[in-house]
């Protein structure tokens, strides 16, 4: 059966492409999905829940969105010196071959030592270390520090010099557009038809937003198909230029927009 033992997904429907089945880790074990999932919706048709654990106390958490917002599901990605923490699972495209960890548990996810901190939630109140580890003064560098140090923190950082290489670019326009939702592509498509040089930035491989989701209809279309010939006149400006999987993340003097553009994990 292809698709293997994905007990939670949907006969039908959806953004996913069911004739291309997609191999991936998650803590050792491997799955099935299918390309067009995110991580989060892949370990979910594969019936996993349970995908992290909360910072202090170590309680159970699970995906709780579907997007960049996303306060639980964090992972760590791929192995070695390419480990990246804190990743949602929510915007990871699935590619095969993904390698993919839960964080903050110690020996297993489901079997979580430090979890016993739930037990003194009503002494861990904020900031109570500075008071209880002040004595004996000698600890501290030897004893405490280490010991809150190791408890600390979420993801692993790699602990080796990063083997890729990064581009950077400049890229100069009228209009720059962040998400690419209806007002986005309405935006866009208005921008576009004035002669304007445009530049349409998604932080998601699909490109649609919210409409993905809502559906309904726009100028009497399905949204769906709006969505569709939106891209296809966008496309054929040659003014428009379409940056999927590009997140803007900053805007600073003199009109200056900071975005990071994904393109390997996809290929």
């Amino acid at each position: 059966m292809i698709g293997g033992a994905q007990t939670h997904r949907l006969a039908d429907g959806g953004l996913i492409d069911r004739s291309v089945p997609l191999s991936f880790r998650f803590d050792g074990k491997t799955l099935v999905g299918f390309q067009g999932d995110t991580l989060a919706s892949a370990l979910l048709a594969n019936g996993i829940k349970l995908v992290g654990r909360s910072f202090k106390y170590h309680r159970p958490r699970g995906i709780l969105t579907a997007g960049s917002e996303e306060p639980n599901a964090l992972v760590e990605l791929r192995s070695g010196a390419r480990r990246e923490p804190n990743t949602k699972a929510t915007t990871a495209e699935l590619y095969d071959g993904l390698e993919a960890a839960s964080q903050n548990r110690w020996p297993s996810l489901n079997f979580d030592l430090m979890s016993v901190n739930q037990l003194f939630a009503p002494i861990f109140v904020a900031g109570f270390y500075y008071k209880t580890f002040m004595w004996p003064a000698k600890f501290w560098e030897s004893v405490y520090e280490p010991m809150i140090r190791r408890a600390a923190g979420l993801g692993r950082a790699a602990g080796v010099s990063d083997p890729d290489h990064y581009d950077k670019a400049w890229a100069h326009c009228d209009v720059v557009i962040a998400g690419s939702g209806p007002a986005g592509l309405a935006a866009a498509l208005a921008a576009g038809r004035s002669g304007a040089r445009v530049i349409l930035c998604e932080e998601d491989f699909v490109l649609g937003g919210r409409l993905l989701a809502d559906g309904g209809t726009i100028d009497g279309l399905p949204a769906a198909e709006w969505i569709a010939r939106a891209l296809g006149e966008l496309s054929a400006m040659p003014d428009v230029r379409i940056m999927p999987r590009t997140t803007l993340f900053g805007v600073y003097d003199g009109g200056t927009y900071g975005a990071i553009e994904k393109v390997n994990d996809h290929l």
